[in-house]
Protein backbone atom coordinates (compact mmCIF):
# COMPACT_ATOMS: atom_id res chain seq x y z
CA UNK A 1 0.00 0.00 0.00
CA UNK A 2 2.75 2.42 0.89
CA UNK A 3 6.44 2.98 -0.69
CA UNK A 4 8.01 3.93 2.45
CA UNK A 5 11.47 3.17 3.89
CA UNK A 6 12.30 3.07 7.79
CA UNK A 7 15.18 1.71 9.81
CA UNK A 8 13.26 2.67 13.24
CA UNK A 9 9.89 3.92 14.89
CA UNK A 10 9.40 7.11 16.50
CA UNK A 11 9.01 6.66 19.98
CA UNK A 12 5.48 5.45 20.97
CA UNK A 13 4.10 4.71 17.70
CA UNK A 14 4.57 0.70 17.53
CA UNK A 15 1.54 -0.15 16.76
CA UNK A 16 0.65 -1.76 13.14
CA UNK A 17 -1.05 -0.17 10.49
CA UNK A 18 -4.73 -1.43 10.60
CA UNK A 19 -4.80 -0.94 14.53
CA UNK A 20 -3.78 2.46 14.59
CA UNK A 21 -5.58 5.50 14.52
CA UNK A 22 -2.49 7.77 13.69
CA UNK A 23 -0.22 7.19 11.02
CA UNK A 24 2.86 8.83 11.24
CA UNK A 25 4.98 9.37 8.24
CA UNK A 26 8.15 11.11 6.61
CA UNK A 27 8.53 13.28 4.10
CA UNK A 28 12.37 14.00 3.03
CA UNK A 29 11.75 16.77 0.84
CA UNK A 30 13.42 19.87 0.06
CA UNK A 31 13.35 20.66 -3.23
CA UNK A 32 12.35 24.15 -3.42
CA UNK A 33 14.13 25.13 -0.11
CA UNK A 34 15.10 28.94 -1.29
CA UNK A 35 17.35 29.84 1.19
CA UNK A 36 19.75 26.74 3.42
CA UNK A 37 18.50 23.39 1.91
CA UNK A 38 18.74 20.36 4.34
CA UNK A 39 14.91 19.36 6.00
CA UNK A 40 15.04 15.91 3.75
CA UNK A 41 17.27 14.83 6.74
CA UNK A 42 14.73 15.95 9.76
CA UNK A 43 12.44 12.81 9.59
CA UNK A 44 15.20 10.45 9.87
CA UNK A 45 16.83 12.68 12.48
CA UNK A 46 14.08 12.38 15.01
CA UNK A 47 13.16 8.93 15.46
CA UNK A 48 16.53 7.79 17.12
CA UNK A 49 16.30 11.79 19.25
CA UNK A 50 12.34 10.63 20.03
CA UNK A 51 13.92 8.42 22.56
CA UNK A 52 15.24 11.19 24.50
CA UNK A 53 11.68 11.52 25.16
CA UNK A 54 9.05 9.83 27.42
CA UNK A 55 5.64 8.69 25.95
CA UNK A 56 3.76 11.04 28.62
CA UNK A 57 3.28 14.12 28.24
CA UNK A 58 2.87 16.73 31.81
CA UNK A 59 1.74 18.96 29.51
CA UNK A 60 -1.48 17.51 27.77
CA UNK A 61 -1.52 14.55 30.54
CA UNK A 62 -1.78 12.38 28.41
CA UNK A 63 0.42 9.38 27.25
CA UNK A 64 1.10 7.82 24.19
CA UNK A 65 1.27 4.39 25.38
CA UNK A 66 -2.64 4.47 26.25
CA UNK A 67 -3.13 5.08 21.98
CA UNK A 68 -2.55 3.29 19.17
CA UNK A 69 -0.22 5.28 16.61
CA UNK A 70 2.29 3.58 14.18
CA UNK A 71 5.23 5.16 12.21
CA UNK A 72 5.04 3.73 8.73
CA UNK A 73 8.39 5.15 7.77
CA UNK A 74 10.01 7.91 4.97
CA UNK A 75 7.86 8.16 1.83
CA UNK A 76 10.48 7.06 -1.08
CA UNK A 77 10.70 10.48 -3.00
CA UNK A 78 12.54 10.92 -6.47
CA UNK A 79 15.26 13.94 -6.32
CA UNK A 80 14.38 16.51 -9.23
CA UNK A 81 10.55 15.74 -9.91
CA UNK A 82 8.85 18.02 -7.70
CA UNK A 83 5.37 17.04 -9.17
CA UNK A 84 5.87 13.54 -8.70
CA UNK A 85 7.04 13.83 -4.93
CA UNK A 86 4.21 15.30 -4.30
CA UNK A 87 1.79 13.25 -6.18
CA UNK A 88 3.23 10.42 -4.13
CA UNK A 89 2.49 12.37 -0.97
CA UNK A 90 -0.86 12.96 -1.80
CA UNK A 91 -1.04 9.28 -2.02
CA UNK A 92 0.03 7.99 0.80
CA UNK A 93 -2.58 10.65 2.88
CA UNK A 94 -5.45 9.34 0.64
CA UNK A 95 -4.67 5.81 2.06
CA UNK A 96 -4.10 7.04 5.65
CA UNK A 97 -7.84 8.67 5.02
CA UNK A 98 -9.14 6.04 2.87
CA UNK A 99 -8.34 3.75 6.47
CA UNK A 100 -10.21 5.49 8.25
CA UNK A 101 -7.17 7.17 10.19
CA UNK A 102 -5.12 10.48 11.03
CA UNK A 103 -1.72 11.43 8.72
CA UNK A 104 0.59 13.23 10.94
CA UNK A 105 3.20 14.21 8.73
CA UNK A 106 7.22 14.61 9.36
CA UNK A 107 8.85 17.45 6.91
CA UNK A 108 10.34 18.12 4.79
CA UNK A 109 10.31 21.71 3.41
CA UNK A 110 6.74 23.43 3.79
CA UNK A 111 5.36 22.71 0.44
CA UNK A 112 4.85 18.73 1.21
CA UNK A 113 1.88 20.29 3.49
CA UNK A 114 0.04 21.11 0.10
CA UNK A 115 -0.57 17.64 -0.95
CA UNK A 116 -2.04 16.48 2.39
CA UNK A 117 -4.19 19.54 2.60
CA UNK A 118 -5.32 18.33 -1.03
CA UNK A 119 -5.92 14.50 0.23
CA UNK A 120 -7.93 16.05 3.01
CA UNK A 121 -10.02 18.63 1.28
CA UNK A 122 -11.82 15.61 -0.81
CA UNK A 123 -12.64 14.28 2.37
CA UNK A 124 -13.38 17.46 4.67
CA UNK A 125 -14.66 19.96 1.70
CA UNK A 126 -15.26 22.77 4.66
CA UNK A 127 -10.95 21.73 5.59
CA UNK A 128 -9.84 24.87 8.17
CA UNK A 129 -6.16 25.15 8.23
CA UNK A 130 -4.59 26.38 11.49
CA UNK A 131 -0.73 27.47 10.62
CA UNK A 132 2.06 28.72 12.99
CA UNK A 133 4.80 29.96 10.83
CA UNK A 134 7.70 33.00 11.15
CA UNK A 135 6.86 33.64 7.15
CA UNK A 136 3.17 34.47 5.46
CA UNK A 137 3.84 31.70 3.01
CA UNK A 138 1.30 33.74 0.71
CA UNK A 139 3.43 34.47 -2.53
CA UNK A 140 2.16 33.81 -5.67
CA UNK A 141 4.73 32.29 -6.37
CA UNK A 142 8.97 32.48 -5.96
CA UNK A 143 10.86 33.24 -8.82
CA UNK A 144 8.29 32.35 -11.00
CA UNK A 145 7.71 29.15 -9.41
CA UNK A 146 3.94 29.04 -8.27
CA UNK A 147 5.04 25.34 -5.92
CA UNK A 148 7.30 26.70 -3.48
CA UNK A 149 7.66 26.56 0.24
CA UNK A 150 7.20 30.57 0.15
CA UNK A 151 3.69 29.95 -1.43
CA UNK A 152 2.24 26.98 0.02
CA UNK A 153 -0.24 28.56 2.07
CA UNK A 154 -1.49 30.63 -0.83
CA UNK A 155 -1.56 27.04 -2.91
CA UNK A 156 -3.56 25.99 0.00
CA UNK A 157 -5.71 29.00 0.09
CA UNK A 158 -6.84 28.22 -3.39
CA UNK A 159 -8.30 24.70 -2.25
CA UNK A 160 -10.39 25.67 0.75
CA UNK A 161 -10.94 29.72 0.20
CA UNK A 162 -11.40 32.65 1.95
CA UNK A 163 -11.85 32.32 5.60
CA UNK A 164 -10.48 29.04 6.07
CA UNK A 165 -7.04 29.99 6.59
CA UNK A 166 -6.00 30.81 10.67
CA UNK A 167 -2.24 31.66 10.29
CA UNK A 168 -0.13 33.13 13.87
CA UNK A 169 3.22 34.16 14.58
CA UNK A 170 3.84 35.92 10.90
CA UNK A 171 6.14 38.05 11.29
CA UNK A 172 8.05 37.85 7.71
CA UNK A 173 6.82 38.35 4.09
CA UNK A 174 6.47 40.61 1.48
CA UNK A 175 4.51 43.81 1.80
CA UNK A 176 1.95 42.79 -0.72
CA UNK A 177 1.50 39.42 1.33
CA UNK A 178 0.63 40.77 4.66
CA UNK A 179 -1.76 43.36 2.63
CA UNK A 180 -3.39 40.32 0.43
CA UNK A 181 -4.18 38.69 3.69
CA UNK A 182 -6.24 41.04 5.38
CA UNK A 183 -8.94 40.33 2.71
CA UNK A 184 -8.09 36.61 2.52
CA UNK A 185 -6.58 34.63 5.70
CA UNK A 186 -6.94 35.79 9.66
CA UNK A 187 -3.29 36.34 10.27
CA UNK A 188 -1.95 37.54 13.60
CA UNK A 189 1.46 38.49 13.75
CA UNK A 190 4.18 38.02 16.12
CA UNK A 191 2.37 35.90 18.33
CA UNK A 192 -0.41 33.69 19.02
CA UNK A 193 -2.53 36.03 21.17
CA UNK A 194 -6.50 35.11 20.26
CA UNK A 195 -5.71 31.53 19.44
CA UNK A 196 -8.98 30.58 22.36
CA UNK A 197 -11.07 32.55 20.04
CA UNK A 198 -10.22 31.16 16.93
CA UNK A 199 -10.66 27.94 19.08
CA UNK A 200 -13.62 28.57 19.62
CA UNK A 201 -14.68 29.68 16.03
CA UNK A 202 -13.10 26.38 14.93
CA UNK A 203 -15.29 23.99 16.90
CA UNK A 204 -17.40 21.31 15.05
CA UNK A 205 -15.29 22.28 12.05
CA UNK A 206 -12.83 20.01 10.42
CA UNK A 207 -9.09 21.63 11.11
CA UNK A 208 -6.24 21.04 9.40
CA UNK A 209 -2.86 22.16 12.12
CA UNK A 210 0.41 22.61 10.21
CA UNK A 211 3.60 23.72 12.42
CA UNK A 212 6.62 25.10 10.51
CA UNK A 213 8.86 25.04 13.20
CA UNK A 214 10.51 28.32 12.83
CA UNK A 215 7.66 30.07 14.16
CA UNK A 216 9.94 29.33 17.53
CA UNK A 217 12.61 32.31 17.88
CA UNK A 218 16.26 30.85 16.56
CA UNK A 219 17.49 31.17 20.35
CA UNK A 220 15.59 28.07 20.40
CA UNK A 221 15.13 26.70 17.03
CA UNK A 222 18.08 27.58 15.36
CA UNK A 223 18.25 24.26 13.02
CA UNK A 224 16.07 25.65 10.40
CA UNK A 225 17.13 27.14 6.67
CA UNK A 226 15.14 30.10 7.37
CA UNK A 227 15.78 31.13 10.52
CA UNK A 228 13.77 34.14 11.53
CA UNK A 229 14.44 36.56 14.74
CA UNK A 230 11.82 37.43 17.00
CA UNK A 231 9.55 34.30 17.16
CA UNK A 232 7.86 32.96 20.02
CA UNK A 233 9.19 30.91 22.51
CA UNK A 234 8.53 27.03 23.31
CA UNK A 235 6.61 27.84 26.17
CA UNK A 236 4.08 29.83 23.95
CA UNK A 237 3.79 26.96 21.68
CA UNK A 238 3.33 24.41 24.15
CA UNK A 239 0.53 26.56 25.79
CA UNK A 240 -0.75 26.81 22.21
CA UNK A 241 -0.99 23.31 21.69
CA UNK A 242 -2.19 23.06 25.18
CA UNK A 243 -5.17 25.19 24.04
CA UNK A 244 -5.48 22.85 21.11
CA UNK A 245 -6.76 19.76 23.72
CA UNK A 246 -10.26 20.58 23.32
CA UNK A 247 -10.45 20.98 18.99
CA UNK A 248 -10.27 18.12 17.82
CA UNK A 249 -8.39 17.85 14.52
CA UNK A 250 -8.17 15.72 11.34
CA UNK A 251 -4.67 15.46 10.40
CA UNK A 252 -1.38 17.68 11.24
CA UNK A 253 2.03 18.26 10.24
CA UNK A 254 5.83 19.43 11.78
CA UNK A 255 7.99 20.72 9.04
CA UNK A 256 11.10 22.79 8.39
CA UNK A 257 13.68 21.01 10.91
CA UNK A 258 17.42 21.07 9.20
CA UNK A 259 19.12 19.09 11.80
CA UNK A 260 22.61 19.68 10.59
CA UNK A 261 22.27 23.53 11.45
CA UNK A 262 22.52 22.73 14.81
CA UNK A 263 25.18 20.79 16.04
CA UNK A 264 24.28 21.11 19.65
CA UNK A 265 21.15 18.61 18.51
CA UNK A 266 18.51 21.14 21.03
CA UNK A 267 16.58 21.75 17.62
CA UNK A 268 15.69 17.93 17.15
CA UNK A 269 15.22 17.40 20.66
CA UNK A 270 12.65 20.67 20.34
CA UNK A 271 10.94 18.78 17.28
CA UNK A 272 10.67 15.24 18.94
CA UNK A 273 8.55 17.06 21.47
CA UNK A 274 6.26 18.95 19.17
CA UNK A 275 5.80 15.75 17.66
CA UNK A 276 5.05 13.96 20.82
CA UNK A 277 2.48 17.07 21.90
CA UNK A 278 0.50 16.98 18.47
CA UNK A 279 0.28 12.90 17.95
CA UNK A 280 -1.11 13.01 21.09
CA UNK A 281 -3.82 15.81 20.09
CA UNK A 282 -4.91 13.95 17.21
CA UNK A 283 -4.97 10.52 19.26
CA UNK A 284 -7.00 12.26 21.76
CA UNK A 285 -10.46 12.31 19.54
Amino acid sequence: MFNTYQSQTFIGYDKSFEEANVILFGAPFDGTTSFRPGTRFAPTAIRPDSYGLETYSPYLDLDLEDYSLADIGDVDLPFGNTIRALDLLEETATNILDAHKKPLMVGGEHLVSLPVIKALVKKYPDLCILHFDAHTDLREDYLGEPLSHASVIRRAWELVGDGHIYQFGIRSGLKTEFEWAKSHTHLRRFDTEGLADTIQALKGKPVYLTIDLDVLDPSIFPGTGTPEPGGISMKELLDALILLKDLPLVGADIVELSPHYDASGVSTAVACKVIREVGLLLAHH
